[in-house]
């Protein structure tokens, strides 16, 4: 049996009880067992690949320290400060760590928001996929990102779904995605990381054999639209066609596939190994990100990717010296490709974690959590960047000027996507109508 098999935790169950399925498989198609047709379902008159918006989000697993990357603080107290150094970069009066000169070259390309408020002192990817804290959440909960593109837009490209997720399964779990939500199963995203990619293409199955299975399908399909008074079932065929294309389809295996880029620019990103997480977080692998370069120019709507770790109680400055660099390298090389590409305004990137870290250096030369402010970087999206956004106190530890909200840039990702919110009304489970972001609340007036 052909399957597409992913990371995401197989013991996670659906409303009826039943354990949900990781893989998606040929011999179940339209029989219940796939999803995928009904990823497909979101938008039946789409009719191939267009130039579209995307959004890359790079989730910096445990919360990196905002006052060592975008808005270092040299005048506080030694215990607050810490010993690196600011230097300039290509916006004049913009600073950030010395740690990270290829983006501060790129800096009139970047969005630094350093006064970003509204998070909870918990580890949990929730807040930065959705918008939302996962405290009194609607019923089937809030949908990340990803799923509400895949809901209002769907896919750009018949074999390419228009959420694609690169993230790890990480030893702490609510570090992993939170899902599709109240929005459905058939929204959330598509996984091919680790050995599952390899199940993208046909091992041992001719295509004149899927055929066969096809037929079967087929005789199926017919007798359950016989029994359908409604006639519901006659679009199912439409939604099965799809996912087959994905299955046979090598577009999106070649999209993943990064030995179709040149090593030099292979290099340009730097490397990992995906099978060293870090901590309890994710493996640090800036190789995906020229993979989310891939899968948003082949036609996915957005990328999520989990990156490293970055919960440092101890020795902050020394982790600190390891992962900026690699980060910088990373990130730089993902903003330069896509500008080189002429995909720079069309697609927004974003990292963030989920909090800030504690003005004041603890006595393991760390920092502990600070949920009062963190920061974020933003790039590209047709967005008017080469500025920071919000300034904090002398300490690091309040927003002093323009405090930002998780919904003020969930509605930002959301205009650049194109996403209509009010296009339709949404109920969670309970039949409640639930709004994804605010009406009140706008995108940040400064980038638009």
């Amino acid at each position: 049996m052909l399957s597409i098999r992913s990371s995401v935790d197989s013991s996670r169950r659906l409303c009826n009880g039943v354990a949900r399925r990781d893989f998606l498989s040929i011999g179940t198609l339209g029989l219940a067992g796939l999803a995928l047709p009904d990823l497909l379902r979101a938008d039946e008159a789409n009719g191939g690949a267009r130039r579209h918006k995307s959004v890359i989000m790079v989730y910096l697993c445990g919360g990196p320290p905002h006052q060592d990357m975008y808005d270092l603080k040299v005048d506080a107290p030694a215990e607050i400060r810490g010993p690196f150094q600011p230097i300039n970069t290509s916006v004049p009066g913009i600073q950030i760590c010395e740690h990270l000169p290829r983006l501060a070259r790129q800096a009139e390309k970047l969005v630094f928001l350093r006064s970003l408020v509204g998070a909870r002192d918990a580890h949990y990817s929730y807040q930065c996929m959705t918008g939302h804290h996962d405290v009194n959440p609607p019923a089937g909960g809030w949908p990340s990102i990803g799923c509400v593109s895949s809901f209002f837009q769907g896919p750009v490209a018949p074999g390419v779904p228009p959420f694609v997720s690169l993230c790890y399964t990480t030893q702490h779990r609510p570090y992993n995605e939170p899902g599709p939500g109240f929005l459905g199963l058939g929204h959330d995203s598509f996984r091919p990381t680790g050995p599952g990619r390899d199940d993208l293409v046909l091992q041992g199955i001719t295509p004149e054999r899927l055929g066969d299975r096809r037929a079967l399908l087929s005789s199926f399909d017919r007798l359950r639209r016989e029994t359908d008074a409604s006639g519901r079932m006659s679009g199912m065929d439409v939604f099965a066609d799809r996912a087959m294309g994905i299955l046979t389809s090598s577009g999106l295996y070649e999209a993943l596939d990064l030995s179709r880029e040149s090593e030099a620019l292979r290099e340009r990103y730097g490397h990992g190994d995906p099978d060293r997480p870090k901590g309890d977080g994710a493996p640090r692998v800036p190789q995906n990100l020229l993979a989310a370069r891939r899968l948003v120019e082949a036609g996915a709507r957005v990328v999520t990717v989990n990156y490293s770790f970055w919960d440092w109680h101890s020795n902050n400055f020394s982790a600190a010296q390891e992962e900026l660099p690699v980060f910088d390298q990373g990130v730089s090389a993902l903003v330069e490709d896509l500008e080189n590409r002429g995909l720079l305004d069309d697609v927004l990137v974003i990292a963030w974690g989920e909090f800030g870290r504690t003005p004041k250096i603890n006595a393991n030369a760390g920092r502990d959590h600070w949920p009062g402010v963190t920061c974020a970087l933003m790039a590209g999206g047709g967005l008017k960047t080469g500025q920071a956004i919000g300034t904090t106190d002398r300490l690091g530890g309040e927003a002093d000027d323009r405090p930002v909200t998780f919904p003020e840039v969930f509605a930002t990702l959301y205009r650049h996507l194109g996403v209509d919110l009010k296009s339709q009304r949404l109920f969670d489970f309970r039949g409640r109508p639930q709004y994804v972001v605010d009406p009140d609340v706008k995108p940040l007036r400064e980038l638009i």
